[in-house]
């Protein structure tokens, strides 16, 4: 059932997104400085597209900025994830060790071979 939700989902973002490209097929002119700008610099930098991928490349830019922004964001939460995961392996190997160290053979004539006794 989620299969079919999510197929359809993505069919009809589909469907949206072919209307709006049919819909804004005109040429435009994305510069890369204003006009007054590129003449007192001499940098003159621009490129005719059609107003559809000025409008995806807008969002697609948008969101890969805020995706690197949340990553950048929340680095020092992985960085404390990490620092327990370690903290929490480091305590389970010294639990494990004490419990090695206290358990003691089940047998007293071992125990007594070993030099320890069974009622300490």
């Amino acid at each position: 059932m989620l299969r079919v939700l999510r197929l359809l989902f993505l069919t009809l973002l589909a469907i949206a997104l072919v209307g709006v490209a049919s819909a804004n097929r005109q040429i435009v002119t994305l510069r890369l400085l204003p006009e007054e700008l590129d003449a007192f610099l001499g940098i003159g930098w621009s490129v005719d597209v059609p107003l559809f991928i000025a409008i995806f490349a807008g969002i697609v830019a948008g969101l890969a900025i805020g995706f690197v922004w949340e990553w950048f964001r929340e680095a020092k939460h992985r960085t404390a994830a990490t620092q327990h995961k370690r903290e929490a392996g480091r305590l389970e190997r010294e639990v494990r060790k004490l419990r090695q160290d206290k358990a003691g053979p089940d047998d007293e004539v071992i125990a007594l071979l070993e030099g320890r006794s069974s009622a300490s």
